[in-house]
């Protein structure tokens, strides 16, 4: 297999699109759980999700859900909207968003359990579905 040190221009355009420095990882907001001790999953989704190809600039259409069990506190969702819309412009590869995500909402909101899944919209005949899991101590699974 030949190893390519250098990225061909994709049919010589690409699109601008903006560093994952962008992502307002600030929007994110939490409240406390007040039922500790009481295990719950928490299951958010939203099919409204776009970022861009980092190599094209092309839009990335993906349907987020995110699975969890809270420790301490809980995702409030306007502020998870806000976080998510902020990935709007940004160039990022599909393998590389579910690891941000995960880790973002992790150090915000300390769950014990938590899943990623990223669902992205067919292109190219392709589809691919990315996900990765968080665990705390004996969390889920």
């Amino acid at each position: 297999m030949r190893k390519t040190t250098t990225r061909p221009e994709p049919l010589g355009r690409r699109y601008n699109a903006e560093d994952a420095s962008r992502v307002d990882v600030t929007a994110l907001d939490v409240f406390p759980y007040e039922y500790p001790g009481k295990e719950i999953v928490i299951d958010v989704e939203t099919d409204e999700f776009t970022a861009v190809c980092p190599f094209s600039g092309l839009p990335d259409f993906a349907t987020i859900r995110i699975h969890y069990i809270p420790g301490k506190s809980i995702i409030e969702l306007r502020s998870l909207k806000y976080y998510l819309f902020s990935y709007r412009n940004v160039g990022i590869y599909q393998e590389h968003l579910v690891n941000r995500i995960l880790e973002d909402l992790v150090r915000r909101a300390k769950p014990k359990w938590m899943k990623v899944v990223a669902d992205y919209r067919v292109r190219g005949g392709i589809h691919t579905v990315v996900s990765r899991e968080h665990r705390t101590g004996g969390g889920r699974r």
